[in-house]
């Protein structure tokens, strides 16, 4: 996995040198992730709230007992490209899935299934966007509020999702937005200037 996380990142610097670089203000696709307990597959989610600050959600799960959704803030910041980017942020979780009890005057673990749990989520992460992609990899603890055991669980992730709206076009979006409610103002302002030398205003 270290590896692999290593050749990711090279391959970001690699790509910065040749790609036509786009940033974005939502994306959608799938992360896969891996701890020492379980594989996840699942959908992951992220736009851009304001500058340099984005609200990501993932749904992920096993295929089998374990199923959870993480709602997540995170503050992104450029490396050397705004391209490239690292983040972190934080967030809650909550899921179903197996709860693992240690009893050791017994020397057992009990595992339950089905067990509800609440947590708080930190993150930190690497991301490069270009030509309408979107590709991160991220380190994700768990600390575990109600419902399971063991009580904390860290767990890497692969994401790779598809750039719904670009930067530019959400920029646009906004200044336009920003632009209309100027003219609103404007435009009620001049009308309470003028209301008094109206026929009849007061």
């Amino acid at each position: 996995m270290q590896k692999f996380i290593i050749g990711f990142i090279l391959l970001f610097f690699g790509f910065s040198g040749i790609s036509l670089g786009q940033s974005y203000g939502s994306a959608l696709g799938l992360r896969l992730a891996n701890n020492n307990q379980h594989r996840m597959i699942g959908l992951t989610a992220k736009k851009r709230i304001q500058k340099g600050l984005t609200a990501e959600g993932i749904l992920q799960s096993d295929l089998n007992v374990n199923t959870s959704f993480h709602a997540l803030i995170q503050k992104h910041r450029p490396l050397l490209t705004k391209r490239l980017n690292y983040y972190y942020g934080a967030g809650l979780s909550f899921g179903i899935g197996e709860n693992r009890e240690k009893i050791p005057e017994r020397m057992e673990i009990i595992r339950t299934y089905g067990n509800t749990h609440v947590g708080v989520d930190l993150i930190a992460g690497l991301e490069f966007t270009a030509l309408g992609l979107n590709f991160s990899v991220d380190y994700k603890p768990n600390a575990n509020l109600i419902g399971r055991q063991p009580w904390y669980s860290g767990q890497v992730g692969i994401s790779v999702r598809t750039v719904l709206v670009k930067g530019k076009q959400q920029n646009r979006k906004r200044r336009k937005r920003e632009r209309e409610k100027r003219r609103e103002a404007g435009s009620t302002l001049l009308q309470k200037i003028t209301k008094p030398f109206k026929p009849g205003g007061k």
